[in-house]
């Protein structure tokens, strides 16, 4: 069930996803793309490890307040445009504790996928007191800025986003996510619609669809940071990033790791940028050894290879 947080006048959609008593984790979700792109199995796979699970949709995303149009770009011209078109990374680091605050938690374990990745470091940054432990998946260091984010993206996949074209019909929906999926997927990962119907149908029922308003994503990533480095980071991280990422190099989690203080990395073979399942029951575990431990973080950074 929708429930909604205030961040000022915007309003912030989150829906509690099961695990109730447990550890409380936030899920972030990336670039466009609603609160239902978490993959049911995934979520289920976090409860089942004792977390209590959270989701919400980022403004100018699912349900949450989209802010009014501007004469803004496609998304690549407006993360490199120097002024911001609506707001700043800040406000939406802000939006995720608005969500805290109105589920009553002090703190949380936070994970992040993908541009959610890059808003968890900076909440990390930010509200420090508020992050129990830091997980990203996918993500490029948030205090990359304007041209330098270039040299984490493959910029091959690029144009292939720039030719989808669907009509905004239901079918048209799914066939946008099918796509969508299949460009982040791994290479020659086989991919369907039946990975992305339960994020359809869920946003069908709710009247939403991702990845259709442009000019909303454009607002999103040109969202500019103006707070501390990532060296700042107290809480104890852990990087995860697929060796197959056909959007984002892996230098882009190799850099976090390092500027993180005890940060881990885990790189996994044959995993691309799509949350598919092959990797929920690895993302679980090792979000559920990283709450175990908080305080027993390696200071010597660690890299670890496999499935």
């Amino acid at each position: 069930m929708t429930r909604f947080a205030h961040n000022g006048e915007i309003q912030i959609a989150f829906e509690d996803l099961g695990g109730a008593g447990g550890d409380p984790l936030l899920l972030v979700m990336g670039l466009g793309a609603s609160r239902f792109w978490w993959p049911d199995g995934l979520v289920a796979e976090l409860v089942g490890r004792g977390f209590h699970v959270v989701t919400y949709d980022q403004r100018d995303a699912g349900e949450s307040t989209h802010l009014p149009n501007r004469r803004v770009g496609p998304p690549v011209k407006a993360l490199l445009h120097r002024e911001a078109p609506a707001y700043s990374a800040e406000d939406l680091t802000d939006d995720a504790v608005a969500v805290l605050n109105a589920l009553g938690w002090e703190g949380a374990h936070f994970f992040g996928h993908s541009m959610g990745g890059l808003v968890a470091q900076r909440i990390a940054i930010r509200h420090p007191e508020r992050v129990l432990t830091l997980a990203t998946s996918s993500a490029v260091p948030s205090d990359t800025t304007g041209l330098s984010v270039l040299r984490y993206l493959r910029l091959a996949c690029l144009p292939r986003f720039a030719r989808l074209h669907y009509p905004e019909t239901p079918q048209g929906n799914l066939d946008l996510a099918l796509a969508i999926a299949r460009i982040l997927a791994a290479p020659g990962q086989h991919t369907d619609e039946h990975d992305v119907r339960e994020f359809v149908d869920k946003e069908a029922a709710h009247r939403v669809a991702s990845f259709r308003d442009q000019l909303a994503q454009s607002r999103q990533i040109g969202a500019k940071w103006h707070g501390g480095p990532l060296a700042e980071i107290t809480a104890p991280t852990l990087v995860l990033h697929g060796e197959r990422d056909p959007l984002l190099r892996v230098t882009a989690a190799r850099d976090i790791t390092d500027a993180v203080p005890g940060a881990r990395l885990r790189t996994l073979p044959g995993v691309g940028h799509f949350l598919a399942r092959n990797v929920w029951a690895t993302y679980a575990d090792e979000l559920r050894a990283l709450a175990h431990r908080p305080d027993e973080q390696p200071q010597i950074k660690g890299v670890t290879h496999g499935d």
